[in-house]
């Protein structure tokens, strides 16, 4: 459909038509042009303002909104059922490993704020959404950031969203250690390559170069397969754990305090970080078929994935209480079948997150620097910078093996400000004029919360952390 816009120098109220959904308050949409003409390939109009009584000619700009449908059109290859998989598997994996730690750390009633954490964030994932919906050229989370703040909201996101990716990969990779530590267990393996490496370090880089080929995929429906194993392996682990509770022999006998209030700045990020997936978002909003839908996407998801966090954090505080690892499938009795399966699952998560934990670096790279290449040359280039960072995650991970402290850090430090304070924050400067009274003071609290989670978290996380590093310093 063609519609003729009509650009003000000045800033007037925009008058919507039936024929878009789109605000904007430097245009104004008018229903026809008395002369259309064709300038270069382009179509401009020339029409009587009416206001003036016919005696001035102003310049109208013909928008084909038919080719923005058709680019969204070809873009938008996932189903709902796609989406759902790949927020989910987005959102599950080193979340659910730590919340039986997390909430026998903080006492039973901790596990409200785990709910209510849940609540907020799918909430903020709907403001992404109506953040999307009001400029069709934001493509991406830091395009929203730029839509709300300009370059400096542009620049904040962007340093945001790499530090989380890269320490979340760090976490997946200290998790893929620990627990090939134990599949392996008794196992002795020398490579002439590296000689001064344990075994478990080995087969830790083994494990990720095999993993290595999933990075130079692009497209989301394309690794679509990444997010459906993702949560194929994160049920494996819950039902493990449920068998473990009724045949492995070990009674849910322990108590779990009511609250430990000390604990909550430390526990806070793990639980932030079961629900980061927020980067990736905007990228799924644009592949959906009908991107009205991107609420009910988001609903479903958290519902599912906070239900899960709660029933594995329950059980698993009940079946060892005070001696929970970080990681529940290290607590596991030793032996079990159940035990290797949710060893087994716990390996293959990371190597089933690299590819969708990478993809928005992948994107905003090729957007940025590659858009005028060729496609297997954007192909190359965004496989080797891929496999550069993972191999640098790799080393990083291996000299730092704290996996509380590191997912802990990880979630107050960015995962906070990237699924709770930024979203509330672009969208109440997105949505200035129109935004109610109750929503901004919504959205303000918001801001407050993950402000005060974010540093109060961060503090804790890190000085655990460098207490950790003393101690093995000390002992050594």
């Amino acid at each position: 459909m063609n519609i003729c816009t009509k650009f003000w120098n000045t800033k007037s109220t925009a008058t919507v038509t039936e024929s878009t959904h789109e605000i904007n308050p430097t245009v104004e949409w008018v229903d026809c042009c008395k002369t259309c003409i064709d300038e270069d390939g382009k179509k401009s109009c020339r029409c009587d303002d009416d206001d003036k009584n016919g005696k001035d000619e102003l310049r109208f700009e013909v928008k084909n909104e038919g080719n923005e449908a058709q680019a969204h059109s070809h873009d938008a290859k996932s189903s709902f059922i796609h989406l759902v998989a790949n927020m989910i598997g987005m959102l599950i994996g080193l979340g659910q490993l730590s919340t039986p730690y997390a909430l026998q750390n903080g006492g039973w009633i901790s596990s409200f704020l785990l709910i209510s954490l849940g609540i907020a964030t799918a909430y903020t994932s709907h403001l992404l959404g109506k953040c999307l919906e009001t400029n069709r050229k934001t493509r991406n989370y830091t395009d929203i950031g730029y839509h709300a703040f300009g370059s400096r909201g542009r620049a904040i996101t962007v340093v945001f969203i790499y530090l989380e990716i890269f320490m979340a990969l760090v976490s997946y990779t200290i998790s893929l250690h620990d627990n090939l530590n134990m599949v392996f267990l008794g196992t002795h393996v020398r490579l002439s390559w590296g000689r001064h490496l344990s075994t478990s370090q080995v087969l830790t880089a083994l494990a990720v170069l095999v993993a290595l080929p999933s990075l130079w995929l692009r497209d989301l429906s394309s690794i679509s397969f990444l997010s459906t194993g993702g949560i194929i392996m994160s049920l494996m682990i819950f039902v493990t754990v449920v068998c473990t509770a009724v045949f492995g022999g070990v009674s849910a006998n322990h108590d779990i305090p009511e609250l430990r209030l000390r604990n909550i700045p430390q526990i806070s990020g793990l639980y932030m970080f079961g629900y980061g997936g927020h980067i990736v978002f905007p990228d799924i909003h644009r592949a959906m078929k009908d991107p009205s839908k991107f609420t009910k996407v988001s609903i479903v998801s958290f519902t599912f994935v906070t239900l899960l966090y709660i029933s594995l954090a329950f059980m698993g505080a009940k079946l060892f209480g005070p001696e929970v690892n970080s990681q529940i499938t290290l607590s596991m009795p030793r032996g079990l079948v159940f035990t290797k399966i949710a060893l087994w699952a716990t390996v293959l998560t990371p190597m089933t997150k690299y590819a969708l934990e990478f993809a928005p670096l992948a994107i905003q790279l090729e957007n940025r620097f590659l858009y005028s290449m060729k496609s297997r040359t954007k192909m190359i280039i965004r496989g080797v910078i891929g496999s550069i960072l993972l191999l640098l995650i790799l080393v990083l991970a291996l000299a730092v093996p704290y996996f509380q402290y590191v997912l802990g850090l990880t979630g107050s430090l960015v995962t906070t400000a990237i699924i709770l304070v930024f979203p509330s924050t672009f969208y109440i400067k997105i949505f200035w004029d129109k935004i109610s009274r109750p929503v901004l003071a919504l959205n303000v609290f918001l801001v407050a919360i993950g402000f005060l989670l974010g540093v109060s978290g961060t503090i804790s996380s890190f000085k655990l952390l460098v207490e950790s590093f003393e101690r093995i310093q000390s002992a050594s």
